[in-house]
């Protein structure tokens, strides 16, 4: 595995143990409450939307472009935030570039 590899399962492996041990904390409903709390938390909340958003777009052009399937990718997004497009750059960095005209 290259530097990028490692670099993308130590921010997965770490973000994974928080996202965890704030779960056992305040539950998963917890953490989406908490961003209702107050103005500067929902714009936290909106503003991490808006970005998951933008890079599930991203992740769908550019698993076709490679021949992959996003969706898997873009549901775990939805639901997990930022563990979807991590496992993405992780299965990007671990895959083959297979360009979707050779895939069809």
């Amino acid at each position: 595995m290259n530097w990028k590899t490692w670099l993308i399962v130590l921010v997965l492996l770490d973000f994974l143990a928080l996202s965890g041990y704030a779960m056992t904390q305040v539950g998963y409903w917890g953490i989406w409450m908490a961003g209702l709390d107050n103005w500067g938390a929902l714009q936290i909340l909106v503003d991490l939307v808006i970005a998951c958003c933008l890079i599930g777009t991203w992740m769908i052009i550019d698993a076709r472009q490679r021949g992959l399937n996003p969706w898997p990718f873009v549901l775990i997004t939805l639901v997990a935030g930022s563990i979807g497009p991590l496992l993405y750059l992780l299965k990007r960095q671990t895959s083959p570039r297979i360009s979707a005209a050779t895939a069809q």
